[in-house]
């Protein structure tokens, strides 16, 4: 499942990424271009141009649409930079599977830090990109880091950095919701 939750998970990474920096605003629940200025940054430039040229729309209908081709350009992009390495794995001759994995792993383990020391520390000492980066790994079921029990644990603060981190968080966790129903129905029969 976590396959599938990911490309969500990025696009809403990608929305807050363009929130905080200032591209985009919430404008009563759906997203508002305020900077067409570009980031330099392939994905985020690409994502901002997609939603200066269309209506106005909900942070949900932005983390649904176009998900698998924003996974594929993170991915790209990350491999291109050498942050990451594709192993593509062949088991059958017509399927395949490809595995990312980290380079420098320090830079994991860094992240795991900010994401513990959000969640312990002093909450005035916690940036809005920290307060982000819990709210989309809680909203986004990142089990690697916040296993359910630490999500149960720590669930207040997690609302209170939720808050903070801007409404992608909260329209990701409903794209999940919808994403688990769906997975259910289908495997019930029901769809």
């Amino acid at each position: 499942m976590t396959h599938m939750r990911f490309p969500y998970l990025l696009r809403a990474a990608a929305l807050t990424d363009l929130l905080l920096s200032r591209r985009i605003a919430d404008d009563k629940g759906k997203v508002r271009v305020v900077s067409e200025d570009e980031l330099a940054d392939p994905v985020l430039d690409g994502l901002l141009r997609q939603i200066a040229a269309s209506r106005p729309r909900s942070w949900q209908h932005w983390i649904s649409k176009d998900h698998h081709a924003t996974a594929r350009a993170v991915r790209d992009e990350l491999e291109t930079e050498r942050w990451v390495r594709v192993e593509l794995n062949r088991p059958f001759l017509i399927f395949s599977r490809s595995f990312v994995r980290v380079r420098d792993t320090r830079v994991v383990k860094r992240l795991a830090a900010r994401l513990s020391s959000a969640l312990t520390g002093p909450l005035s000492r916690v940036d809005e990109r920290d307060a982000a980066l819990v709210a989309l790994a809680a909203a986004g079921e990142v089990r690697t880091v916040l296993p359910r029990a630490k999500r149960r644990a720590y669930k207040e603060r997690i609302t209170q950095l939720t808050d903070r981190g801007g409404p992608a968080s909260p329209a990701l966790r409903k794209v999940i919701r919808q994403l688990h129903a769906t997975t259910a129905a289908v495997a019930g029969g029901g769809g």
